[in-house]
């Protein structure tokens, strides 16, 4: 897989607000490297507002590595759904350097160690450990987050045999996410990684009740392997977007609508702080009415409604007519009525013959396929090297550290990534100063 380290690409303004709210309160600065600070006006016009206060994300991944000092504070006790009787605070990871613990970083870290800042630092992460992705697995890591204090689920993870099941969605997660709507849960997922491959429909973002996130580039444009598919209804940063490893060190700029739906994941926290009363329908529905159209004009099947804006998202008003596909399409499979919480309970018995058009297969077979479907097909690049290509997978593409990578505690010893050729920079005095590089220190404000 192809990894860029960008000198001299610009940063984009995504949805820059006409003026800061207040001045910037004192937090933690981000790395250089963070370049989607600068294009949210994160410190100068978010964080003085909210940070994520009060709002538990539960990451379903491969497990936090909650050693870490960034994201130590972060992480509350889990679950592990891999058998080996856990808390979900350690990261199982083998293919990668802590997939799970990268994507947490990017929502929470307190960037205390390393200078890598989540988007949301006072937010809290609920870590539950379920690398394989099936209906049954998922279904119980989706009810374990609901019950157990959750009010945005981020899945960084997909397979690409959504078409085969009743409403893109293994039956077993659709009543799931049914019971998760119905405790006021907003569910994140990658929209999936092959657009420019097979593009298969991938669930859970292809579910309804699902807010599906395609990538967007540095360069202003959808990333090149973000799915199309209708099912797509915002997008965020999935390309140069790097992330804090399991073993604390600092990777470069990665691409994959994992990155993507991590940082959604964290402005819906940032949005479910600022707005307390706002039901997980209308969060989603901010998200989506705020979104900045970047691509072709109008929704289309890259980028959906536009990339998302954290700015506005938190300024503008929001009419409650607002599209929200999200919701329109779980309340057509649930049989419920609009409105912010109207979505049935997953136990009451519901008509599942809404949503997209998909093939219809028997009964039996669906079944069978639930039942063998323990580990997920990764959503690869194509002419990838050095990825996986056997079940089990996250979506994003394997890290590279940036320059020299931050590390913390003794200094450990020698290290090779599975997915790196050569050896690792040994860690700098200090990180870089200065604005993210290749992008101007004030991004132009968009509207």
């Amino acid at each position: 897989m192809r990894w860029l380290i960008r000198t001299a690409a610009s940063t984009m303004a995504i949805g820059l607000a006409i003026a800061p709210l207040v001045p910037a309160h004192a937090a933690p600065a981000p790395s250089p490297q963070q370049w989607w600070f600068n294009s949210w006006s994160i410190q100068k016009e978010v964080w003085p507002v909210t940070k994520g206060k009060g709002v538990t994300v539960a990451v379903i991944d491969t497990g936090v590595n909650a050693q870490l000092p960034d994201l130590k504070p972060a992480v509350l006790p889990g679950g592990d759904l891999t058998g080996k009787g856990g808390d979900g605070r350690n990261d199982y990871d083998t293919r990668q350097d802590g997939h799970g613990t990268g994507m947490a970083s990017l929502i929470a870290s307190q960037g205390t160690r390393t200078g890598f800042v989540g988007i949301a630092p006072e937010a809290k992460i609920l870590p539950i450990a379920a690398p394989s992705l099936s209906g049954p697995v998922t279904s119980k890591a989706v009810r374990f987050a609901a019950d157990n204090g959750a009010k945005v689920i981020n899945i960084s993870q997909g397979s690409p045999s959504a078409d085969i099941y009743p409403n893109q969605c293994p039956p077993q997660l659709l009543e799931a996410i049914k019971y998760a709507a119905s405790k006021d849960v907003v569910i994140v997922a990658g929209a999936g990684n092959s657009g420019d491959f097979d593009n298969k429909a991938a669930y859970p973002a292809s579910c309804p009740g699902v807010l599906a996130v395609g990538a967007f580039a540095r360069d202003g444009k959808p990333w090149k392997s973000t799915q199309r598919q209708d099912y797509v209804t915002v997008a965020a940063p999935g390309q140069d977007v790097g992330f804090i490893s399991k073993t604390g060190h600092v990777f470069t700029a990665g691409e994959g609508t994992s990155q993507a739906s991590a940082l959604t994941a964290g402005a819906a926290a940032l949005l479910r702080s600022r707005y307390p009363d706002e039901s997980a329908r209308e969060i989603v529905q901010r998200l989506t009415a705020t979104a900045k159209d970047f691509g072709p004009k109008g929704k289309d099947d890259m980028l959906g409604y536009g990339v998302i804006s954290i700015p506005r998202a938190l300024k503008q008003d929001v009419p409650e007519n607002a599209p929200n596909p999200v919701y329109a399409r779980l309340d057509k499979v649930a049989g419920g009525a609009g409105g912010a919480g109207a979505t049935k309970p997953a136990a009451a018995d519901e008509d599942d013959s809404g949503g997209f058009p998909v093939l219809i297969v028997g009964g039996a077979v669906v079944l069978l396929l639930v039942l063998g479907g323990g580990a997920f097909l990764l959503l690869r690049r194509r002419g990838g090297s050095g990825g996986p290509t056997g079940p089990a997978g996250p979506m994003s593409s394997p890290p590279q550290q940036f320059g020299a990578p931050q590390q913390f505690g003794p200094p450990p010893g020698p290290q090779q990534s599975p997915y790196q050729s050569g050896p690792q920079a040994q860690p700098p005095a200090a990180p870089p100063a200065g604005p993210p590089s290749g992008g101007p220190p004030n991004p132009p404000p968009g509207r």
